[in-house]
């Protein structure tokens, strides 16, 4: 629901089959990497750009780029953006949203967290790392948690346009961002390739299923809070 009493969340069967699609993806190279079948991808995509030094090609400016758009996926910074997201959806009476939105990155950290305790695979240790980088290496937490916040922001956003190409727009930008983090971290030499697309996938995937199947939790969420601040409901938003 919106100000102006109009929603236009995502179809929930769509969501969920991108979710699955995009998990399948991701479960497929961690097959691949654990059956030591994906060496000769991740060598090579890690020295792809590299001089005789093992230092990826380009200028001190460009460096300094993409240490700023790797800082995006960052804890500190992702999560500010996160926490401002909730703050706008909220003033803006969205609750159910803002509910949805905290429930899906909460839930993501832990699942994360999790899979990289699971794989427990080292970083990649044949090119200098230009970027600070701890733990473990299979999935990307960077690219996973920053395909989860831009995108879940994104969607909770676009839902409030009824112009499909002002929600493809939205949608597109959050994709666009999070790729460009996920490569990031490939060119600072902190993670194999298929880490940051695994990730990548998980994390994108993770913000499809989430929509579809965290969306009634989070309607009981504000509907517990408005029980408890004595407020009016809304007026329920459709369900596609």
């Amino acid at each position: 629901m919106t100000l102006l009493g109009q929603h236009h969340r995502i179809d929930p069967r769509k969501a969920l089959a991108a979710g699955m699609l995009c998990w399948l993806g991701a479960a497929a190279i961690a097959w691949a990497v654990h059956a030591d079948h994906a060496q000769a991808v991740d060598r090579t995509g890690l020295l792809f750009w590299r001089d005789d030094t093992l230092q990826p090609s380009g200028s001190p400016k460009l460096l300094e780029g993409v240490r700023d758009v790797t800082a995006l996926g960052g804890v500190l910074l992702r999560n500010l953006f996160a926490l401002g997201a909730v703050a706008a959806l909220l003033f803006l009476r969205l609750r159910r949203e803002a509910a949805l939105f905290a429930l899906t990155v909460v839930t993501a950290w832990l699942v994360n967290s999790s899979l990289k305790a699971l794989a427990g695979r080292e970083r990649p240790q044949i090119v200098p790392h230009l970027a600070e980088a701890g733990g473990y290496s299979f999935p990307s937490g960077h690219s996973f948690n920053a395909a989860v916040v831009y995108l879940a922001m994104a969607l909770a956003f676009a839902a409030m346009s009824r112009r499909h190409a002002v929600r493809w727009t939205i949608v597109g930008a959050a994709l666009a961002a999070s790729l460009a983090i996920a490569w990031s971290r490939v060119w600072l030499g902190v993670h194999w390739p298929t880490d940051v697309i695994a990730g990548w996938l998980g994390g994108a995937g993770w913000a499809f299923l989430a929509s579809a199947l965290l969306y009634r939790p989070a309607r009981a969420t504000e509907e517990l809070a408005q029980a408890i601040t004595g407020e009016d409901s809304l007026p329920p938003a459709p369900e596609p």
